[in-house]
Formats: structure tokens, sequence, C-alpha cells
């Protein structure tokens, strides 16, 4: 694979100084909170999903692989589909109340349904 060195570049396309140092945007993932700390929100959406009703779960501070590990947790507990990206968990269906007891005993204290 190509290493493109054009992507990541800030501010500037092109130099003639040859000691010239392009800036490059760092991407710096957090540090995942243990779970007592943590503060989730579960809550019930259907915006713009063609009336079907989806279960959120945000609030999730952390690196994406511990976003993904916590929501494959919920979707093979619940026996749906479902994604976890972008800082949150999208579960299919209406489990609220099911998701909520879930983190409950994994010892997500701090959760809440909406």
């Amino acid at each position: 694979m190509k290493n493109n060195l054009r992507k990541g570049r800030l501010n500037v396309v092109y130099s003639t100084n040859p000691d010239f140092q392009y800036e490059r945007e760092e991407i710096e993932e957090q540090n995942t909170l243990p779970k007592e700390k943590q503060t989730l929100h579960i809550q019930l959406d259907k915006k713009n999903r063609g009336g079907k009703k989806v279960t959120l779960v945000t609030g999730f501070t952390g690196t994406n692989d511990d976003l993904e590990t916590l929501g494959k947790l919920l979707k093979t507990r619940c026996g749906v589909g479902g994604s976890a990206k972008n800082g949150e968990i999208i579960i299919q269906g209406d489990f609220r109340a099911k998701i909520g007891e879930i983190l409950q005993k994994e010892g997500y204290i701090k959760s809440r349904v909406i």
C-alpha cells in the first residue's frame, strides 16, 4: 500500500522551503474510564430511521475497541443487530430496560434510562 503524505496535512498545500515541516493532524484516543465512572445514557430513538425504533447508548468515554466490545456484548445479550461507532452504540429495537439491567450487572452503575 502506498503511503500518501498529503493526507493529514494542515494549513499548507505546498512549500518551497526545503526545511519546512508540515503540521499533521494528530488523533488521540482517550483512555477508557473505569466502569464505575462511566455515565451512560440509554434512550429510544426513531428519528430519520423510517419509523423503526432503536435504542441508543451514549456517553461512553474510551477507545473504539472498548466501545465495540461493549456493543457486541449488548447485541449478543439482546439477540439483535446494531452497531458501535462515533461514541454511541445503536441497538435495533426498544431494549431500554434490558440494556439498563445488563449494564448494571456489568458494573456500569451510573447508567440512566431516558
